[in-house]
């Protein structure tokens, strides 16, 4: 073995060895768990999760190299568990011309088709790829979908992970992205209202006006992996 390739294995090695069980995906460290931060993916099942009006797992959705990846045609999953407010993290990779979408406040229910009709969308999508990303800078990833543009384009390439978070504290809404903020709105304010008249979404007559609901991953024709699906709930105004 050469000099320069042990040096290599060696550098390898310590570098493995110093990362702790929480810096593997899917996992929390110590800090985390002690401020409350919960797993909404282990890794490993898809428990925690069911099809939007659903009562189990549709096929087309797999664990997949330890991420949950939509892998076949299929429906919009949601969490088993509903939030008002809270801070989530999620790490996601998206095929090449790919769309996808991550949604919040979903109410489930027979009376709504998709999870659109009520839900707001953090957008992820090849913006270069995909033709909505041509539609403008409000339909690019990271974006509200339709509703407000991201300041700037962070997004990787497809194929690569993003890094993302999703502040959703009393009505303020937060999206970043691999570490930068690019949108902030309030949700049921004036402004937003205003938007949304002047969308699609005026036909949805709930569309965003819930305070709370499920977590909801699409389907959207594309392959699409999440790991790293940690929430953490935030107090209602006015509670402890």
């Amino acid at each position: 073995m050469s000099r320069t390739i042990l040096a290599a294995f060696i550098a390898a090695f310590a570098a493995a060895a110093s990362l702790g069980a929480g810096d593997a995906p899917n996992t929390l460290t110590d800090k985390e768990k002690a401020d409350g931060w919960k797993l909404l993916f282990d890794g490993q099942t898809t428990n925690g999760w069911h099809g939007y009006n659903q009562k189990g797992m549709p096929e087309g959705w797999a664990v997949k190299d330890g991420a949950l990846t939509r892998v076949a045609k299929t429906t919009d999953i949601v969490s088993d568990e509903e939030y008002a407010n809270f801070e989530l993290q999620f790490d996601w990779r998206i095929a090449k011309n790919g769309n996808s979408g991550l949604f919040f406040h979903v109410v489930e229910s027979p009376k709504y088709k998709d999870t659109y009709y009520t839900g707001p969308e953090f957008q992820l999508l090849d913006n270069a790829g995909h033709p909505d990303g041509k539609n403008g800078p409000d339909r690019w990833a990271g974006a509200n979908y339709a509703l407000h543009a991201p300041t700037q384009n962070t997004a990787h390439e497809p194929g690569e992970w993003n890094q993302s978070r999703l502040v959703v504290n009393n009505g303020h809404v937060e999206h970043w992205m691999n570490g930068a903020k690019v949108v902030e709105y309030e949700l049921w304010s004036d402004d937003w209202k205003a938007r949304v008249a002047k969308s699609k979404f005026t036909q949805w007559p709930d569309y965003g006006m819930a305070k709370s609901g499920r977590i909801a991953l699409q389907e959207h024709g594309a392959e699409i992996a999440f790991r790293n699906l940690k929430i953490k709930v935030l107090p209602t105004r006015g509670t402890n």
